[in-house]
């Protein structure tokens, strides 16, 4: 009867348990999330040098590289890589188990009551190493140190388009800075000469077709500067997004002069595909991940042999019925898992597969750098032209508005027409600040297109802003010219 109340109460206890550790989704309340959004965007922008003076290019450069919170995923994900690999390389080591155990009964067996114990503590720490998953071990250790590299090169695309950024977004909000007083100044006097036409009209005091053509002129010239004022609006915004810099934080740019750049080529295309496929992040990567496939042979192969496993270890039993109660035992074991050989084929055609995807892709990634190396060359080139050009159309219109000026205040001319040109000279303004923030993001774009890294070697994160600053300012004047040593950066 016994024997029988046994499974019954082991059913009972099983049906328990299993109830007891069934569980369903639990969503966190409403005030669960409210604290956490508010804590997140607390420290979004905690622990951070205060911004106390005027910023400049470096000073942005250096905030984006030091504070940038999507380059500081890439350098944490390239952290937590390396922690990867460390822990992968602790695989190979020996594995040591200790045990303990204890056993007893309620009725001692009549059979074995002279041999054994009703109560028995046993004990033993056993070394065993497998031979096979030392050497498997050693190939993913290897494969794992090749993926903290490919994250290293992936950090630098990221850093590449940050700075990249930083200098459109830069170059287009000190245009808005330096043109936004003129803007408010111009549009209540653009109203008011919209004003008076329309009432000279009225009064005939001039041909209704001369006032409307004028009325249209000055409402198209208006139009152009909304257009380019939206535009330039909101790059300070992305400036600050770029700097990590809490929106609406009120702060102001150095306004510095233009000056053309001073980048001159000297390699021939071929040159410089060659420098591009030498350090591009992306050509990199792939050189990496063709290794990764590599090793992926040698695990395959490993994981084929049998393994042979060597252990040793002391045992203790307190059973007092045995003459020895503690001891040390080893041996070695050797298996082999005949259906892994079954999936050899299968595996080794999956390798070739995936080294052939990579071939491939490296030769699609070469192409898209050579084009985009050619692409980076002419752009700044036509770029040079086209900033050029509105230097000149600036020049010109300025000249105008002072001749203009000159015979408004010798009343030879209107007041609506000095507006006009005052207006068409703000406009061809804006373009020429626009001109420049292209042309320097096309300057740095060579570099990137190079795979030239936008920041000294030396530079650290730990740096204060304005200590990196000064770096990246020395670099950057260094590089007025393309030169040799910067053709090998890493």
């Amino acid at each position: 009867m016994n024997g029988m109340k046994l499974p019954v109460f082991l059913m009972v206890s099983v049906s328990l348990i299993a109830t007891g550790c069934t569980v369903t989704p639990k969503p966190l309340p409403p005030e669960a999330h409210a604290s956490f959004g508010k804590e997140r965007l607390a420290l979004a922008t905690a622990n951070q040098e205060p911004i106390s003076d005027r910023v400049d290019l470096y000073e942005a450069m250096a905030r984006a590289l030091k504070y940038n919170l999507d380059t500081k995923v890439e350098v944490m994900q390239a952290a937590l890589k390396l922690r990867e690999a460390d822990l992968v390389s602790y695989s190979a080591l020996p594995k040591i188990v200790a045990g303990a155990g204890y056993a007893g009964r309620s009725e001692a067996d009549p059979t074995e009551a002279s041999t054994r114990d009703d109560s028995i503590v046993t004990a033993d720490l056993t070394s065993s190493w497998n031979i096979l998953d030392f050497g498997l071990s050693y190939v993913r250790a290897k494969q794992a140190t090749d993926e903290v590299l490919v994250q290293d090169e992936m950090k630098r695309r990221m850093v590449n388009k940050v700075i990249e950024d930083v200098r459109t977004a830069y170059w287009r909000a000190v245009s808005y800075q330096r043109l936004v007083g003129r803007m408010r100044a111009l549009e209540g006097r653009v109203a008011r000469a919209l004003k008076d036409t329309r009432n000279l009209s009225s009064n005939g005091e001039t041909s209704p077709l001369v006032a409307l053509t004028y009325e249209r002129e000055l409402i198209e010239v208006k139009r152009e500067v909304e257009l380019l004022e939206g535009e330039l609006l909101v790059a300070k915004t992305q400036l600050s997004a770029l700097m990590n810099v809490k929106p609406g934080t009120e702060f102001t740019l150095e306004v510095p002069k233009r000056r053309d750049t001073q980048l001159k080529i000297s390699y021939t295309s071929q040159e410089m595909f060659n420098i591009a496929a030498t350090n591009r992040p992306e050509m990199r990567e792939i050189s990496y991940r063709l290794r990764i496939n590599e090793r992926e042979v040698d695990a395959a192969l490993l994981d084929l042999l049998p393994g042979i496993n060597l252990y040793a270890g002391p045992n203790y039993d307190s059973n007092d019925y045995i003459a020895t109660n503690d001891w040390v035992s080893w041996g070695a074991k050797v298996s082999f898992n005949l259906m892994k050989l079954a999936t050899l084929p299968a595996v080794n055609k999956k390798i070739e597969a995936e080294k052939q995807m990579l071939d491939t892709r490296s030769l699609s990634v070469a192409m898209a750098v050579m084009t985009q190396v050619h692409i980076s060359r002419a752009r700044y080139a036509h770029l040079k032209h086209s900033y050029s050009t509105a230097a000149a159309l600036s020049n010109v219109s300025h000249r105008i508005l002072t001749q203009v000026r000159t015979e408004t205040d010798a009343q030879k001319t209107s007041e609506q027409m000095l507006i006009r040109e005052e207006m068409n000279a703000l406009l061809a303004d804006a373009k020429l600040d626009m001109a420049y923030a292209d042309l320097q993001n096309a300057y740095a774009n060579i570099y990137a297109s190079l795979g030239i890294d936008p920041f000294p070697q030396t530079l650290r994160t730990t740096q204060p802003v304005k200590e990196m600053a000064g770096e990246l300012r020395d670099m950057w004047l260094e590089r007025g010219e393309l030169k040799t040593d910067l053709v090998a950066a890493k």
